[in-house]
């Protein structure tokens, strides 16, 4: 409380002195009275403050970015022995410049050529990362079931390179202290939206990490290179707990788990995604499936036994692979509109969009040409793939990708259709 102290008689004497002096002075006979002054309440009239306005940012999701040999091998320029995705990417890259912050899964190590390899041990060369920063991404998680295909010492380059191509990265560490410093937690400011990123496997195609590097994957099964089956709750619920002490905007978890080939998540993903939620996961970006799967709103009722709300996407499928079927090839890049009240601090999901995608396949051209993402809808508007005209089997191809993806996403959420 602010209190008022008393004046002193001086000092009230000087104070009723002053005033007097400010007093206008009388106009003398037949002198002109001086022009009046501005008037005393449009002076004192003050311009309202605008009221603050909700930040809104758009985070984009994508699935495994893949390197089988088919892809690295278009992926080569004979001329400079170099590589470049980006032909790749061109669709992708449209979407991705918009985002405010876009995240993916590298399903391969970077661990140094020349001896590069795809399924099912996988190592991709470095301008992979660098392409696909150039494409728009910002954040890869290294955690899931190929981590571990080059040793750790193919995880240790692999991290290395993504900090050379200036791309965030969340599940996996060079060592116990790199871990540790953070809880296996990223914050991203996104624009004024603080965002904290995990990220876990569900094993490592039955390798086991060496004793004393149990730190560079976050693996979320106890047994995860036997049966697959007794998930680590302690561990889930610790670095959520580490994640809420942050005190972040939202938290984001990025899960490698499920059923190869399954357009419907499995009892494991739902029971697992309903713990997340609960432990305060607000959103929840799963891969692994190599297919799409659906996404919802899970309400539960959350650590501190208030009802909480997570949002959950199973799977978005590949981002770019070589898998033959049309499944396989189907993907998505999801947006998620987040609006945070400026008086309250809230974040919350205030909109879901996807475009479709489709992996090209041409062996009958020349390298550089033979594999391709397209978005599908300006694919099939143009009949033209990459500055290619589309075949009649592409076009029917596209057709049925569309058509898959309104399936499993449903054509309400489709960024590409235009409204009615």
């Amino acid at each position: 409380m602010t209190r008022i102290k008393n004046r002193t008689l001086p000092a009230l004497l000087l104070a009723l002195a002053l005033l007097a002096g400010c007093a206008p002075a009388q106009s003398a006979p037949g002198e002109s009275a001086p022009p009046p002054a501005a008037s005393q309440s449009s002076a004192s009239l003050s311009v309202p403050e605008p009221e603050p306005e909700p930040t809104v940012i758009r985070l984009m999701a994508a699935g495994d970015a893949m390197s089988h040999m088919p892809i690295t091998q278009d992926a080569y320029i004979a001329a400079s022995g170099e590589y470049s995705y980006r032909h790749m990417l061109l669709d992708a890259s449209e979407q991705l410049s918009d985002a405010d912050y876009a995240v993916g899964n590298l399903e391969t190590p970077l661990a140094g050529g020349p001896d590069y390899s795809g399924y099912p041990v996988f190592n991709a060369p470095d301008s992979l990362a660098f392409d696909l920063k150039a494409a728009g991404f910002d954040l890869f998680t290294a955690a899931n079931n190929h981590s571990l295909d080059q040793g750790t010492s193919g995880i240790y380059r692999t991290l290395d390179v993504l900090d050379q191509a200036e791309l965030d990265h969340v599940g996996a560490y060079r060592s116990q202290e790199e871990r540790d410093a953070s809880s296996g937690i990223l914050v991203a400011d996104v624009d004024g939206v603080s965002i904290a990123f995990l990220s876990y496997t569900y094993g490592l195609n039955g390798f086991r990490l060496p004793k004393g590097e149990e730190y560079a994957v976050n693996v979320y099964n106890l047994d995860y290179y036997t049966t697959l089956s007794q998930p680590d709750y302690e561990l889930l619920q610790a670095d959520l707990e580490a994640a809420r002490a942050l005190d972040a905007d939202l938290i984001a978890v990025l899960i490698h788990w499920g059923t190869e080939y399954q357009n419907a998540p499995n009892g494991y993903q739902t029971n697992l995604a309903q713990f997340l939620v609960e432990q305060g996961a607000d959103l929840v970006l799963g891969n692994h499936p190599h297919v799409l799967q659906p996404y919802e709103t899970l309400s539960v009722t959350g650590w501190d036994g208030q009802p909480r709300e997570g949002f959950v996407c199973y799977s978005l499928g590949n981002f770019i692979s070589n898998q033959p079927d049309l499944e396989m090839r189907t993907t998505a890049i999801l947006e998620l509109e987040l609006t945070k009240d400026p008086e309250t601090g809230e974040t919350d999901l205030t909109g879901v969009g996807y475009l479709p995608y489709y992996m090209i396949h041409r062996d009958d051209r020349p390298a550089g040409q033979q594999r391709l993402l397209v978005n599908i809808h300006q694919a099939l508007a143009d009949q033209q793939a990459g500055g290619l005209p589309l075949s009649e089997t592409e076009v029917q191809e596209l057709q049925d990708a569309l058509a898959h993806c309104h399936t499993i996403l449903g054509a309400e959420d489709d960024l590409g259709l235009s409204p009615s």
